[in-house]
């Protein structure tokens, strides 16, 4: 892969194969950025569920206290006094179910999450299987399919982030950017965790984390030790 070049090898080669503190962690994760871009910081935990059994998947929202760094383009489907709310609320497209789903059949992807009312789903099921595939379909899980819609709006708008364990049963999912200051990216890294930690099925035993791995899009990764987490 191109980006395994030499500016990788060295970025790599400034961390040691064990486990850091969260706070060196962050440090090392900010040393070793290297691209031209202000990288994303990510995480990856690696969980003792098994995501093949239902009862063991692990999903669930958090509001970053300090966002993502990202804008979201958020398309809320609603119809009659739900589309002003929802429109000051900050949504930046607020369209009817029969428009959205004529606008997306027809190629339109430009946005980044979809809000949606309950009587709405009827009609959105027409393009579930092109959301669906994308992780774009709203879900009263991860709490875009709400009669609330002004709320969902605004928590999406703030930095709110979905976490999913793969079946791998590994999470992955952003913090912040580089250029974040440390103190920033440590509290949305606890926040995130904190809510994977409540996250926790009552059906999984044993070591719930594994481990905790922090990186920036390009950078290499970051082992955690557990213990300056508090996990369990």
């Amino acid at each position: 892969m191109a980006h395994k070049g030499k500016k990788y090898r060295e970025a790599a080669s400034r961390v040691e194969r064990r486990p850091y503190s969260v706070e060196e962690a962050i440090a090392k994760v900010q040393d070793a950025a290297y691209a031209a871009f202000d990288e994303t910081v990510e995480i990856s935990m690696r969980l003792g569920v098994n995501p093949k059994h239902a009862d063991q998947m692990v999903r669930g929202t958090v509001v970053l206290p300090h966002g993502t760094g990202k804008t979201k383009f958020v398309l809320a489907v609603c119809e009659g006094a739900n589309q002003k709310t929802a429109e000051e609320a900050g949504a930046d497209l607020v369209l009817s179910s029969d428009e959205a789903v004529e606008k997306i059949q027809g190629g339109w992807m430009d946005f980044d999450a979809v809000v949606t009312t309950p009587d709405m789903m009827r009609g959105l099921s027409k393009v579930a299987r092109i959301l669906g595939p994308r992780g774009l379909m709203p879900n009263p899980k991860s709490g875009t399919v709400t009669p609330e819609i002004s709320s969902a709006v605004k928590e999406i708008k703030a930095g709110r982030v979905e976490f999913r364990v793969d079946k791998t049963a590994i999470i992955h999912a952003p913090v912040g950017k580089v250029s974040f200051p440390a103190d920033s990216l440590l509290d949305n890294t606890r926040s995130l965790i904190d809510a994977i930690q409540k996250a926790k099925p009552a059906t999984a035993k044993g070591r719930y984390v594994e481990s905790v791995y922090l990186s920036s899009t390009m950078g290499p990764g970051v082992q955690v030790d557990l213990t300056s987490l508090e996990v369990k």
